[in-house]
């Protein structure tokens, strides 16, 4: 059985989450059920997101609470286990330690109020996940007034941060899949075609490659002389005409572990400020990987990959992070981002994405994901970085 067949490393998981609370001080933590750390901490899938809310009655209590030393307790509505969990709570795999359900006639409050009664009246200072929802914060707070609620995104992302060997190869098969796809659809960008054509082809065949769907929107833009459009449109009805690069961005699923992945293909024969803008993207991408070692903060990398940019004259068009961690989210802290100055530690893996968007004028951007070892960054996508033109 490969690393990324076997069964996931709940156990391990489990035990640096309790170590991470009482580290906090924290008595009991919760998770809500529609995010990455319930997946990660009790094993127990997340339903794929949406464009428009999903919710049933009483959806605010579906979660876990999680005290250390304490396997989680699940407080699940009805709907959620017989829709998002079709073989149930045990054949979802993970570790729990009890269940609670909440049917639509259910005093959802109640059943949230008996379930953290299970933790004794000591509890003082309750965790939760940055994005609970509100009713979940102020039914904790009314029902324990003396207790502190706080963010606990700090030791959640401080032990995602870090991959293991499983996790790892879930990604490189994520990355692979970006990689499979891009060499598919490349030869389809020529004049002519529609960028929401691309698009199309794009999630199709992260699909066909074994992925639930898109890790996000996939973008796919147009940018030249002929476009004078912003690169926050991401994907439109536009037919693409000779002098156009085509940036895409999309990535795919592996197990809930993501990719993101990004290049740009130019229809027509490309001018010399295309090709010089071209090298300057992947030399700024380089450069981004060489600062990326142990120790270095996301912050760095950054200025360091922008430096490059902006000595080339371009740097008013490159006008985003370079990049951020990634894993059960596409967006992970820490962020390579000017602002970020979290060291950078081996068993993470993160982007590096820099741009040059000009409207009405050019568009190149190079995205891989890195693995950060004691050596330096290493890419797990295998794409080439070559200028590609029909």
């Amino acid at each position: 059985m490969t690393p990324a067949a076997a069964p996931l490393h709940h156990a391990a998981r489990q035990r640096r989450l309790w170590e991470g609370l009482e580290a906090e001080g924290i008595d009991v933590l919760f998770l809500p059920a529609d995010q990455a750390d319930f997946e990660y901490d009790t094993g127990i899938p997340r339903r794929a997101p949406s464009f428009g809310a999903i919710a049933y009655t009483n959806h605010w209590i579906s979660g876990a609470f999680v005290a250390p030393g304490r396997a989680p307790l699940l407080v699940l509505t009805r709907h959620f286990q017989e829709f998002d969990l079709p073989d149930g709570v045990d054949g979802a795999g993970g570790i729990i330690g009890d269940l609670v359900t909440a049917t639509e006639t259910d005093d959802g409050r109640a059943v949230f109020r008996s379930a953290l009664d299970r933790y004794g009246p000591g509890v003082r200072r309750i965790g939760v996940a940055g994005r609970t929802w509100g009713e979940a914060v102020v039914e904790l707070q009314t029902h324990r007034p003396d207790a502190r609620i706080v963010v606990a995104d700090g030791v959640l992302s401080g032990i995602r941060a870090i991959k293991d060997e499983q996790e790892i190869a879930l990604m490189r098969e994520s990355a692979a899949i970006a990689d499979a796809v891009m060499g598919q659809v490349a030869p389809l960008v020529v004049a002519g075609v529609s960028e929401i054509e691309l698009q199309a082809e794009v999630d199709l065949r992260i699909r066909r490659l074994g992925s639930p769907g898109p890790s996000f929107d996939t973008g796919v833009f147009g940018m030249g002389p002929a476009l004078v459009r912003d690169a926050s449109v991401r994907v439109s009805t536009d037919v693409l005409g000779p002098q156009t690069g085509v940036s895409f961005d999309f990535g795919a699923i592996t197990r809930g572990y993501c990719s993101d992945f990004g290049r740009t293909v130019h229809i027509g024969e490309p001018s010399d400020e295309y090709v010089r803008v071209h090298d300057v993207v992947m030399a700024a991408q380089e450069a981004g990987r060489r600062a990326a070692v142990p120790g270095a903060t996301g912050g760095q990398v950054h200025r360091a990959a922008r430096a490059v940019i902006e000595e080339a004259g371009y740097g008013d068009w490159f006008r985003h992070r370079v990049g951020h961690c990634i894993g059960l989210d596409v967006h992970e802290a820490p962020f390579l981002s000017d602002e970020d100055e979290t060291p950078l530690r081996p068993g993470m893996l993160f982007t590096i994405e820099p741009s040059v968007f000009w409207p009405g004028r050019l568009g190149v951007r190079v995205e891989d994901v890195f693995l950060l070892t004691e050596h330096g960054a290493e890419p797990i996508n295998e794409f080439p970085r070559d200028l590609l033109a029909n």
